[in-house]
């Protein structure tokens, strides 16, 4: 299955954009939205999402979720090494080398 088009939140803020202008001129939602380029199914999700958004609002939501994905792997990393850390400190040495052949620290 191939990957669309890569939007970014300001292009997604003024697409939506586009289209609620396009509806409140008289336009029915699906043939605005493939005016625009977009499935029906793309705008209400981008809607649901960004409905309401300023183009530097969605900006800074994309970058506090990376930021959140990125925090998240770190925590799984650390309570992993915690984990592995406690076994061996209390002399449970035989998950440490499977952990370490495992690749996970």
């Amino acid at each position: 299955m191939a990957k669309g088009k890569k939007h970014t939140p300001e292009q997604i803020v003024s697409l939506l954009r586009q289209i609620e202008v396009s509806v409140a001129n008289g336009k029915m939602t699906p043939v605005a939205c493939r005016e625009s380029g977009i499935t029906e199914q793309t705008c209400y999700r981008w809607r649901k999402e960004y409905g309401g958004l300023q183009v530097d609002q969605a900006r800074r939501l994309k970058e506090l979720e990376q930021e959140n994905a990125k925090l998240k792997r770190l925590v799984s990393e650390l309570s992993l090494e915690k984990l592995v850390l406690k076994d061996i400190a209390s002399g449970n040495v035989w998950s440490a080398p499977l952990l370490q052949a495992q690749g996970c620290f």
